[in-house]
């Protein structure tokens, strides 16, 4: 009864639907089909070997993780959460593959998930590996068109050693292809793979956080995303306006202060306030509050929740236009 929590973007996994009914993507050297039922949920290796398949989901799925303790642990900290967490009862944290989620979250900086997805797929064709066509299937009457998708591997290190600015400005990277080369030229001067790895067995997550921001395109909250999506910092906060306004919302009013933006100082205090109030895996109670705000699930949440966000929000807003009328008024005089 797992979501899958990839805050902010959910596309760098690579990961599909296949006629609303399976999960195909690729994991390391396979591509897996992945069905939930009402009481489990069901494998089947598509491509690749399917020896150790079990224990590698596991790892990705974090599994080794029991998610109904914390649930209950959050609950007890945050009554809002607790209504959250009987709506929606499963989200976790992927242990993604960190090169692919470092590369997959410079592409997303100012951009929108169909164009990120298009970017994607465009860097695995170009780059990875071909790994399988899946044909496509018809409509219930046998009338819709078959076609076929295909699915290539997220490319390695290796494979993009001699990746120009030019070749990816190509494919519609704009100015994140600069970032992508001087990102990989680094990484490869750091240790490449082994440097991701060892930030995973770091206990320190801002020590990670200040590690990555070094890189290229990555700033503090994509290096969070990074953190708590692949390198196993669960006390690593990706803080942006959506993050904040839980923030001031929930926990405290004034964290924002006069500020226009989310300085550095405002981004560690919004982080701080989720790591006060949850002891254990602070980033995976953030993701499930993040979850709870997004449109999707809105269906799903109690009706009072759903009111109360409106309101606040609408509360927001008049605040916004009110400081923005204010202000016009002052310098007219």
């Amino acid at each position: 009864d797992d979501y899958v929590a990839s805050p902010q973007k959910q596309q760098q996994s690579a990961w599909g639907t296949h006629d609303a009914k399976e999960w195909i993507g690729p994991l390391q050297n396979r591509v897996i089909s992945i069905r939930e039922t009402p009481t489990t949920t069901l494998f089947r290796v598509l491509h690749g070997p399917s020896a150790g398949t079990k224990d590698d989901l596991r790892h990705y799925f974090r599994l080794e993780t029991p998610l109904a303790p914390l649930y209950e642990e959050w609950s007890r900290a945050d009554a809002r959460l607790a209504k959250i967490a009987t709506a929606i009862p499963g989200v976790r944290i992927l242990r993604q593959d960190p090169l692919e989620c470092m590369f997959s979250f410079i592409c997303s900086s100012n951009n929108n998930i169909p164009r990120i997805a298009k970017m994607l797929s465009s860097f695995r064709e170009r780059y990875g590996t071909f790994m399988m066509d899946i044909p496509a299937r018809g409509d219930d009457n046998g009338g819709g068109s078959v076609s076929s998708v295909t699915v290539f591997s997220f490319p390695t290190l290796a494979s993009l050693a001699h990746a120009t600015e030019e070749e990816l400005r190509g494919m519609g990277l704009g100015y994140r292809a600069k970032f992508i080369i001087e990102t990989r030229n680094l990484l490869v001067e750091s240790g490449g793979n082994d440097f991701l790895l060892n930030l995973r067995t770091q206990r320190d997550a801002e020590a990670v956080q200040e590690e990555l921001i070094k890189f290229s395109g990555i700033g503090r909250k994509v290096a969070d995303c990074v953190a708590l999506f692949s390198l196993d910092q669960d006390d690593a906060i990706p803080v942006d306006v959506h993050v904040q306004h839980i923030a001031s919302r929930d926990y405290d009013p004034t964290v924002l202060g006069e500020a226009k933006s989310i300085t550095p100082t405002i981004y560690k205090r919004v982080g701080d306030l989720f790591r006060e109030r949850f002891d254990s895996y602070p980033g995976w109670a953030h993701s499930l509050l993040f979850v709870a705000e997004l449109p999707s699930f809105r269906g799903i949440l109690p009706a009072d929740m759903v009111r109360e966000m409106d309101e606040w929000k609408e509360h927001e807003q008049r605040k916004k236009l009110e400081k923005k009328e204010a202000s016009k008024k002052a310098k007219a005089k």
